[in-house]
């Protein structure tokens, strides 16, 4: 199975650190970010999952659910969370799942061939609250993944779902946004009535909604 954007993520049963992990059950109606690892006690991995343990006031803020995925059995993720609280200075708070079977990692299309033909490469699948899938980002192995620019689009996603916007380039909360090509000048003037710069016809911005 591969995911594509606006796909629905199917739901799956694993082992985690939480106990059994349900994933439409524990998900209920939040936004879900859920990011893979190849295996673990790899470096930049648990620096990553340090980092979101860090972070998880933020995503909790923005009613996002976090969770970690690697292909390694339950007791060695207990192993390896004490070495992230160690050697990161926060302990693991959101589930870390077991997929011992890889039975996930196939139905989520977390291996790729081309890089390991049994370990996980490093994705992040941003999931609504209908369970689609609407952001994926996968890195190689040397690069550790960037949690603030996940947060950003997790702001963009919610806000664009909320109004008739879209971001611009490095946007970040609170700075201005762009009117969709959708909605006419007509339509704009009611959805925006303090008006907006056009710098082209076709590039009309307004202060970010409330």
């Amino acid at each position: 199975m591969s995911l594509k954007l606006g796909d629905v993520v199917p739901d799956f049963t694993q082992d985690s650190t939480i106990g059994p992990f349900h994933f439409y059950e524990w998900a209920g109606e939040s936004w879900v970010v859920l990011f893979s690892h190849p295996r673990d006690f790899t470096p930049v991995c648990t620096t990553e999952l340090g980092a979101v343990a860090a972070l998880k006031p933020e995503f909790d803020r923005r009613g996002v659910k976090v969770a970690g995925l690697s292909v390694d059995p339950l007791d060695s993720h207990a192993r390896w969370a004490d070495d992230i609280e160690k050697s990161q200075g926060h302990a693991l708070n959101f589930p870390l799942i077991a997929d011992h079977d890889r039975s996930v990692s196939l139905a989520l299309d977390l291996i790729h061939p081309g890089a390991s033909d049994t370990t996980t490469v490093r994705t992040v699948l941003v999931i609504d609250p209908a369970r689609k899938l609407r952001l994926t980002l996968t890195y190689p192995a040397s690069t550790g993944r960037n949690f603030a620019e996940i947060l950003r689009t997790v702001d963009s996603l919610q806000l664009t779902d909320r109004h008739k916007v879209a971001t611009p380039a490095d946007w970040k909360h609170g700075d201005d946004v762009i009117i969709v090509p959708s909605v006419d000048d007509e339509a704009a003037r009611a959805l925006f009535p303090a008006g907006w710069d056009a710098p082209l016809p076709y590039l009309r911005t307004v202060r970010q909604p409330a």
